[in-house]
């Protein structure tokens, strides 16, 4: 990428009605666009960023079955009245809207109503078991207070998985296998040693469910750690019995707060109980399937790691979800130009993504613009530093060094 053909632009003042450092830097470093509140739009950087997260979390997803699918956004009354949760009363969140024809739609929360019915078309037998579909789409949540930037947004990018099992016993192997899934996701994303699987409240099905829980100053959720055992408590269910089923005293756990960055729960035959969803067993009897779900939102994970790993310079972002590997900078005349050129063109035939500033800015411009937009190498290409020599930066580190061409690509491809 070229950055003389990339039509967003940085900035160095902060977006005066945005409170949440996450977005100002996002917006300040081109990343999004604020649409209004609690709503932001991807532009090319930060849709790159969001599609690295997004593939991290497939590639996990798949090791452990899923299949990935799309469902609709809109969503017609009936499958959420037979639930109970089309009603504001019991779920406030809703946006709704009327078709010409006068029908009342809605724009989807969450999907485990709409998911259970698609099912019904392809459960009938035991064989058909078990299941375990998800998806990355779009949900829309009428939240009364949107200030967190994209960690907590109308508008938000979810993945949603929902199994569908025979017995409590596969279920609950499932679970197990997709908390694993969930620790190697957050690892990959940089956020393993600060993310806690939380004992949270199980609802009608289940003692406990499980959110997993990031450290962070900005978190809205007050959680007790065990640092030895790596897990936490929610403050909701922080309760004596709670600690005697884990084992754990108040003296060993410290007092944290956390922004929740994923959750999986039991859903038991809520759901199959409510649209008939059944499968006939080795018997030929019929059975209701039972249900989980498992929810992780790759948007407000963007900022929180945006958040998280700033510094005073701009965005930080990790090697394997930042939108280039390199920046490339340019000074000086034509000779260092044809030299840049050349190494554009190397870095990028080998399959390094590559920002390449070839602006006909000032250093210091450029320079500024790379620390702000988090991209974690800044390799420079002048007349000062000679033919065939670049100098490398880590943008976390701040290592410099001067690198012949060839001992910077085999640096790169480590």
């Amino acid at each position: 990428m070229r950055l003389s053909h990339l039509f967003t632009k940085t900035s160095k003042t902060t977006p005066g009605d945005e409170v949440a450092k996450n977005a100002q830097l996002l917006i300040q470093a081109g990343f999004i666009h604020k649409e209004m509140a609690g709503v932001y739009s991807y532009l090319p950087l930060g849709k790159r960023v969001l599609d690295n997260i997004v593939q991290i979390i497939r590639e996990e997803m798949n090791e452990i079955g899923g299949q990935e699918v799309s469902l609709t956004a809109l969503q017609q009354s009936d499958v959420w009245q037979a639930s109970g949760r089309w009603s504001d009363e019991v779920m406030d969140v809703w946006f709704k809207t009327k078709l010409a024809s006068g029908s009342e739609l809605g724009l989807a929360p969450t999907h485990e109503e709409p998911m259970t019915r698609l099912m019904k078309n392809y459960i009938s037998s035991y064989k058909d078991l078990p299941i375990y579909p998800y998806q990355f789409q779009i949900k829309f949540r009428n939240e009364l207070r949107s200030k967190s930037g994209l960690m907590r947004g109308r508008e938000f990018w979810m993945k949603d998985l929902y199994s569908f099992s025979r017995t409590q016993a596969e279920h609950d192997e499932f679970y197990e296998r997709v908390a694993g899934a969930y620790d190697k996701i957050y690892s990959r994303l940089g956020l393993g040693e600060l993310t806690y699987k939380t004992f949270a409240g199980g609802g009608s099905f289940a003692k406990y469910s499980h959110e997993f829980q990031t450290l962070s100053s900005v978190g809205e959720d007050k959680i007790y750690v065990h640092e030895g055992k790596k897990i936490a408590i929610n403050e909701e269910v922080y309760t004596d019995e709670v600690l005697a089923d884990l084992g754990v005293s108040r003296d060993e756990l410290v007092e944290k707060t956390a922004v929740e960055v994923g959750n999986i729960f039991t859903l038991g035959t809520k759901f199959s109980d409510a649209l008939d969803l059944n499968f006939t067993d080795e018997n030929g009897v019929a059975q209701k399937v039972i249900m989980g779900s498992y929810g992780i939102g790759p948007s407000r994970v963007m900022g929180l790691i945006a958040e998280h790993f700033a510094d005073d310079k701009g965005l930080v972002w990790p090697e394997n979800i930042a939108p280039a590997q390199v920046y490339l900078v340019q000074i000086g005349g034509e000779e260092s130009k044809a030299e840049a050129e050349k190494l554009y063109q190397t870095l990028t035939a080998k399959g390094i993504e590559v920002i390449y500033d070839d602006r006909n800015e000032r250093p210091g411009k450029k320079f500024a613009d790379s620390e702000l937009m988090g991209i974690p190498y800044r390799v420079t290409v002048s007349d000062r530093i000679g033919s065939g020599s670049v100098e490398l930066v880590g943008r976390a580190s701040g290592e410099l060094g001067i690198l012949t061409q060839d001992e910077l690509l085999a640096t790169l491809e480590k």
